[in-house]
């Protein structure tokens, strides 16, 4: 297929204010995360002539569906039916609210919709339909919601360097949005309930019939750990938990020694701490000011020199226990 590489170049790079002021400015909805305005973008402007209506992707070729899969970031493989799922998942959900955990809250009819649209058989209770969607999620993995991290960091390689610059509006590798400063800070080193805990194991050790079961199952007996490790990046972060936190949560895990050198264990790894993050109330951007916990939260009125000196060794510690250096 031909389209704008440099302009989907510049999708593929643009971080969540930039995409919500392009929607904007071409009269498109700028709701929604990073990633769905993203997709959003691309389906209106690079993608602009193509049907990709759910029957317009039931009636697309498998070379067709790969080809377009590639335009929009996201894993090309797998069958017919599995490309045309993750196609209209991607362009029509987000990963982060369309989840097995949440297709419990789910009425009947909705999810009775869902397997329409999934392909799926529609009789049966609601525990059913449920189980059915749920077996698609799981099988699609991170396959959609997010492009690739090698177009987020690189864009596309066969566009020129040079051109991308002098169109792209450069920001701070290290920016952080604040977008409201609670009264209470939040420390994320508490623990989350018992039953959230057992999810995230069971998710974790989950068996696929492959030989990384063993490693899965090691990572499951460090649950605990795992979650405290969570809960400090968050406090220092303040609360966010995204691409950066992700990135720093496998550099940790790897420095530790942990099984994670596969592929698909580090997706499940990363998978369940999302979950955990999620559970520990993390968003995409910052919402407090970084390192602020119950312990450590700065007061509005104080001038004490010594409360600022206890402020920043607490900070100081969380950011040498993110680094490796306790």
């Amino acid at each position: 297929m031909s389209v704008d590489q440099v302009l989907l170049d510049q999708l593929y790079r643009a971080r969540l204010m930039e995409l919500r002021e392009r929607a904007e400015a071409a009269g498109f909805k700028k709701n929604g995360s990073v990633e769905v305005v993203r997709a959003r973008l691309i389906r209106n402007q690079v993608m602009s002539e193509h049907d990709l209506s759910w029957e317009g992707i039931q009636a697309m070729s498998h070379q067709e569906l790969g080809d377009t899969l590639k335009i929009f970031g996201i894993k090309s493989s797998g069958s017919h039916k599995e490309r045309r799922q993750r196609l209209w998942l991607h362009l029509n959900h987000d990963s982060r609210r369309l989840t097995v955990e949440n297709l419990a809250e789910m009425e009947r009819d909705k999810l009775h919709s869902l397997c329409r649209k999934l392909e799926l058989q529609l009789t049966g209770t609601r525990t059913v339909l449920m189980g059915r969607v749920a077996g698609v999620l799981a099988s699609q993995g991170r396959g959609w919601g997010q492009i690739k991290r090698s177009l987020r960091r690189n864009g596309l390689p066969d566009v020129q360097t040079q051109t991308v610059k002098k169109i792209q509006h450069p920001e701070p590798e290290e920016e952080v949005i604040v977008i409201e400063v609670p009264e209470n800070p939040i420390d994320f080193m508490q623990p989350i309930s018992q039953h959230q805990i057992e999810d995230a194991v069971d998710l974790l050790s989950k068996s696929d019939g492959k030989s990384s079961d063993s490693s899965l199952q090691n990572l499951a007996g460090m649950i605990r750990d795992i979650e405290r490790m969570i809960g400090t990046i968050l406090n220092s972060h303040g609360g966010r938990w995204s691409e950066q936190e992700e990135e720093l949560f496998l550099r940790i895990a790897i420095r530790r020694g942990w099984p994670i050198d596969d592929e698909t264990i580090s997706t499940r790894l990363l998978l369940v701490a999302g979950r955990i993050a999620e559970a520990k109330g993390s968003r995409d951007v910052a919402f407090q000011e970084t390192g602020a916990t119950p312990v450590s939260a700065p007061k509005a009125a104080s001038g004490d020199s010594d409360a600022i000196a206890r402020i920043r060794a607490k900070m100081t510690e969380a950011e040498q226990i993110i680094a490796g250096l306790r």
